[in-house]
């Protein structure tokens, strides 16, 4: 079985701007699929993928209405949608309790595209709320390639956070994509999950042994980031990796069915 906890999809009528966008903002990168749902789906068969996390992100405060009832529809046994919530949106406590009422289990925050590090006081109250309702909360952590320095989830950022969560915290790309090194000497072995998406030829393969060894299969999550990323190439990180069988199994799809409840 074979879970990725990291995915991305959007409207089919927003797809094609969306996949522009995106596609300008990194220069170099070239999409996996056409950035819809029924893209994702046609991906998941090819690379052999049973369940997708499909991650959303509400970039400014008055779409995230939109962005959760996109979330909404998209629930189904192989696409489990997080929802999001926008920081400076008014309503954020109440759009949280709309996203447990309606049955989702997480929700992602990017604080690049959001504007916010991930310790301003004015996130703790919408952590606890986060914590209290019992959703998985995933951030991206360390560089993207539409934003220059600083990033808003270093992993001297993401300390503040073990204080504040009672309920999972996942922090995406390795722990901090870029800043791997900080991430071996300040983040692993706490009270974290790492997410291994857009590894592949991103991270060295030592240091992806590194943080196996010091983090521990028992807190790695298989993700992709798809569209930018397939699976088959994550696989392919993870078969440099000196990892046992009962090791692939947890970081492939056991650790994700105990988060998601599965």
């Amino acid at each position: 079985m074979l879970i990725d906890f990291h995915t991305h999809a959007f409207p089919d009528a927003l797809a094609p701007r969306a996949m522009s966008i995106l596609s300008a903002a990194s220069e170099t990168l070239t999409p996996q699929t056409d950035g819809t749902v029924s893209g994702l789906r046609a991906s998941m068969r090819k690379n052999g993928v049973d369940v997708s996390v499909l991650l959303n992100i509400a970039t400014n405060p008055h779409q995230m209405h939109a962005v959760n009832d996109f979330a909404f529809s998209q629930k189904s046994d192989d696409v489990i949608p997080f929802g999001s919530i926008h920081p400076d949106a008014a309503d954020w406590s109440e759009e949280l309790d709309r996203i447990q009422a309606n049955g989702l289990k997480g929700v992602k925050f990017h604080p690049d595209y959001q504007k916010f590090f991930v310790d301003e006081p004015k996130m703790f109250p919408i952590y606890r709320k986060i914590s209290e309702l019992g959703l998985i909360t995933v951030f991206h952590a360390g560089f993207d390639y539409a934003f220059a320095p600083p990033y808003k989830c270093m992993p001297k950022n993401a300390l503040a956070l073990l204080d504040t969560f009672s309920s999972p915290v996942v922090l995406a790309h390795w722990g901090g994509q870029g800043y791997n090194e900080e991430v071996l000497s300040t983040l692993c072995g706490l009270n974290f999950y790492f997410d291994v998406s857009f590894g592949y030829g991103v991270i060295p393969v030592a240091t992806a042994q590194a943080i196996l060894e010091k983090q521990g299969a028992d807190k790695l999550l298989f993700g992709s980031d798809m569209p930018w990323h397939s699976p088959t190439m994550e696989l392919s990180l993870q078969n440099h990796l000196h990892l046992t069988q009962e090791e692939k199994d947890k970081i492939n799809y056991k650790n994700a069915c105990f988060l998601l409840g599965l």
